[in-house]
């Protein structure tokens, strides 16, 4: 739905390859620049009670178990790369998440603009038409109001940089599915960046011990740290970071939540700092050896 926000209780996944609650590890693989030596393609996870989470442009570089998506924009991207259907190669590992993801039929999408004037430019259709599809977006026509709004609660930030990130997946983004794919619905959490949501999903299968690498925030008097920076569906190599309180906040809530399931946190070759006491922090090459990378 458009600007839409569902809600729901925790999903329940049940850890891959037969490995019980508890018993499984998991590695959260962020796009931060930090983790550039890791691609999926390349590297090999030899411990098979290791569960992979990555988000967004990551398929791009290889497969992972569960891949996030938040964004409109690159959730097509996902679905019209062929990414998000079955695929023998992977068997049943491999489930892409994306949020407020509800098929309807097509016939809606055509249905809805009938009577509204709006652009072509405004409207992104997937490649191939089928007879279910996913409406998403944000409402360009309230964006400037949106805008100024911003710019008058943060007069100190640079206008022209705000209003890029603001405009990033404005407009209506209509993606035709097939009934084969692997997508699930994101219930929980909503609203959150792709790479904390992935987090969060990770930790609802109760792992006993969480791997966090290429989570390398960002902040506004710096280059945006993204190692997908400049591509389709990400914003110019040239902007400017975010301030990462969000973020930050949203990292430390799933510390403590899954505090209470004695879950252990690994930060991999990061500068972050948290005062929880189920956080550590770890080098690429511990990382390596305790997940069996090669």
């Amino acid at each position: 739905m458009l600007d839409g926000v569902s809600t729901g209780m925790h999903q329940n996944f049940s850890p891959p390859h037969g490995t019980p609650f508890g018993m499984h590890k998991a590695l959260v693989i962020g796009n931060g620049e930090s983790r550039s030596w890791f691609k999926p393609c390349h590297q090999n996870i030899t411990d098979n009670t290791v569960i992979t989470w990555g988000c967004n442009a990551i398929y791009r570089d290889g497969a992972v178990h569960n891949l996030v998506a938040v964004d409109y924009g690159m959730q097509q991207e996902i679905y019209d790369s062929g990414y998000a259907l079955e695929n023998p190669e992977y068997g049943d590992i491999k489930i892409a998440h994306f949020a407020n993801w509800s098929p309807v039929p097509a016939e809606i999408a055509e249905m809805m603009f009938m009577g509204f004037d709006i652009p072509e430019s405004f409207i992104h259709r997937s490649k191939k038409r089928t007879a279910q599809c996913v409406i998403s977006g944000k409402d360009p026509t309230t964006l400037q109001e949106k805008i100024k709004v911003a710019m008058d609660m943060n007069p100190h930030l640079d206008m022209n940089d705000l209003k890029l990130k603001m405009e990033k997946d404005v407009g209506v983004w209509i993606t035709y599915v097939e009934e084969n794919d692997i997508v699930s619905n994101i219930d929980y959490p909503i609203g959150w960046s792709a790479g904390n949501t992935a987090l969060h999903l990770a930790c609802q299968s109760q792992p006993s011990e969480v791997y966090i690498l290429g989570y390398d925030l960002s902040s506004y008097d710096k280059p945006l740290n993204n190692i997908y920076k400049g591509t389709d569906n990400y914003l110019p190599a040239d902007t400017k970071g975010f301030n990462p309180d969000n973020w930050y906040n949203q990292m430390k809530a799933v510390f403590r939540e899954f505090s209470l399931y004695d879950i252990d946190f690994f930060l991999v070759n990061s500068t972050l700092e948290f005062e929880e006491q189920n956080v550590k922090h770890i080098t690429k090459d511990i990382l390596c050896e305790r997940l069996q990378i090669i």
